[in-house]
């Protein structure tokens, strides 16, 4: 499973760099509190797993780690970022390299407004503006890339140039999580209030977690308090 790609919208990626700790780490270090250590997991330890999970005693699910290269539009990575606690994040720096041309996120469709939800959507627009929509929005992302392409040209710095690029621009980064924090990001980004694009991370990223913590993750989803 390492190093293995898992493709996710048009260019983007969720892969696994490494990881720490299984189901079998989750309970050790609960029953360090006993002064008690097991060499393998057993089927009566997925009950203390799971009641740690019901009744929130959540640190010893912080005893693991993995950290992930994802490769996403910025406005996910906005999302994506506000999931702080238990995580860290490292960015490919604009400052230190050239972005290249055609590295923008293209939708297969275009979404009207949700009309109840304020920040959703709903549908596809209808089909008489489609075809215009996709035209205005590649004019547009073309467009920023031209111009920073021409800003970089005329000797302009790339720390610079880059403010005029959109976020729909792809960028990377290495996630390092805990499985605490993960199962929390995975819940609430997959649900389906949350934005379609996040949604397809969320289903990426419960891929590669569940086989390394297969009874910690399901615990902590269905708790609702990971």
């Amino acid at each position: 499973m390492k190093n293995q790609k898992i493709q996710v919208l048009d260019k983007g990626f969720v892969r696994l760099i490494d990881h720490m700790g299984s189901d079998l780490s989750v309970v050790n270090a609960a029953r360090v509190s006993f002064g008690k250590k097991k060499e393998a997991f057993e089927e009566g330890d997925a009950k203390l797993v799971d009641y740690l999970a019901e009744h929130e005693h959540t640190s010893p699910f912080r005893h693991t780690a993995l950290t992930l290269h994802v490769k996403a539009p910025i406005f996910v990575f906005r999302q994506w970022m506000k999931h702080r606690i238990g995580s860290e994040f490292n960015e490919i720096s604009g400052r230190y390299v050239e972005f290249p041309e055609d590295e923008f996120f293209v939708p297969a469709t275009f979404r009207q407004q949700a009309k109840v939800n304020k920040q959703g959507s709903e549908g596809e627009i209808a089909e008489a503006n489609r075809a215009r929509a996709l035209e205005s929005y590649l004019e547009s992302c073309r467009g920023a890339v031209a111009h920073y392409k021409e800003l970089i040209s005329l000797g302009v710095c790339r720390e610079q140039a880059r403010c005029v690029l959109p976020v729909a621009l792809y960028s990377e980064v290495y996630w390092t999580v805990s499985l605490q924090a993960v199962a929390h990001f995975i819940r609430l980004r997959a649900d389906s209030h949350a934005q379609w694009e996040i949604q397809q991370y969320a289903a990426a990223v419960r891929t590669v977690v569940e086989p390394l913590y297969p009874v910690g993750l399901k615990a902590l989803l269905a708790s609702g308090k990971g």
